[in-house]
């Protein structure tokens, strides 16, 4: 098999395992979204833990883990990446995927807003229309919402944050998630230790719930690892646009598995977001063009 057929092989069972997700989610109904979240990290770090014992990587992640700036930067992900994956749990079991792929679709928009506020990049003249068009997307799906649709913007702005605080660190995505998920064994434990004192956790409660929640660490990590092979044999351009297959999964189950509802209002507002995408994922490939040319010039 070529490199690059590998590569989209990884890259389509990363983004499809993604937004599949949802349905794993939903075959734990008996836990709570808090208790799914920190079974998930749990077992996520029992995981990472022993991948990288059999890579022989443990002495990778112990330093990263004393070098004090990496340690504070992992920190603060570890933060950012709870909070992404406790509203998304949540939206799941209460019924608003649709709402967390919108929050899925706009986070490429937020990555480009982060990096001029941030990292003072530039805006071509495409990405600057795309933002555009995404924030009057965002008017109208408020408007269509009744509200401001706080679980998109949440999931976008933590997802975009956590991507941020990553791109300062040149570690390897493994290594890095064992340290975040360290970071939030002590209260995911303790959260657990307290609702199963008061009788009101589900693991242990059933053998398929129990073995669900284990199995959510091999759901974090898979698509991780899948995702990682993927941006090795791929360019960034193709992996930018293969990412928008996880919202539209998503999006879908919301829509014909959940039977959420999709307004007029609300589908006019996800058709400017879908736009805003279309016209970023041109510029990606247009400048992934120019600069590919480029190199072969020199």
């Amino acid at each position: 098999m070529s490199r690059s057929k590998a590569g989209y092989l990884l890259g389509l069972g990363a983004y499809i395992t993604w937004g599949l997700l949802p349905f794993y989610w939903k075959l734990i109904s008996q836990a709570s979204a808090f208790e799914i979240l920190a079974h998930r990290g749990v077992w996520a770090l029992v995981l990472c833990t022993g991948l990288l014992a059999t890579r022989k990587q443990l002495g990778n992640a112990f330093a990263i883990l004393r070098n004090k700036r990496s340690a504070v930067i992992l920190f603060a992900a570890a933060g950012f990446l709870t909070a992404n994956w406790g509203v998304y749990i949540w939206s799941v079991t209460v019924n608003r995927v649709v709402e967390a792929a919108l929050g899925y679709y706009i986070t490429p928009l937020i990555a480009v807003c982060f990096g001029v506020l941030m990292l003072k990049e530039k805006l071509r003249r495409l990405q600057w229309i795309s933002v555009a068009l995404a924030a009057i997307g965002v008017i109208i799906l408020t408007v269509g919402y009744g509200s401001l649709p706080w679980i998109a913007l949440v999931l976008a702005v933590t997802w975009g944050m956590y991507g941020l605080l990553k791109k300062t660190l040149n570690a390897g995505a493994l290594e890095t998630l064992s340290i975040e998920t360290l970071f939030t064994l002590t209260p995911n434990f303790i959260y657990l230790m307290l609702i199963e004192s008061q009788g009101r956790a589900a693991f242990g409660h059933g053998w398929a719930t129990t073995l669900l929640l284990i199995f959510g660490g091999g759901a974090t990590i898979a698509p991780l690892l899948m995702w990682n092979g993927a941006v090795l044999r791929l360019p960034l351009s193709v992996i930018g646009l293969l990412q928008y297959l996880t919202p539209t999964i998503m999006f879908f189950i919301g829509i014909y598995a959940n039977h959420e509802d999709m307004s007029v209002t609300k589908l006019f507002g996800f058709m400017f977001i879908w736009s805003a995408l279309i016209l970023l994922g041109t510029d990606a490939v247009k400048n992934s063009r120019k600069s590919s040319a480029a190199v072969e010039d020199l």
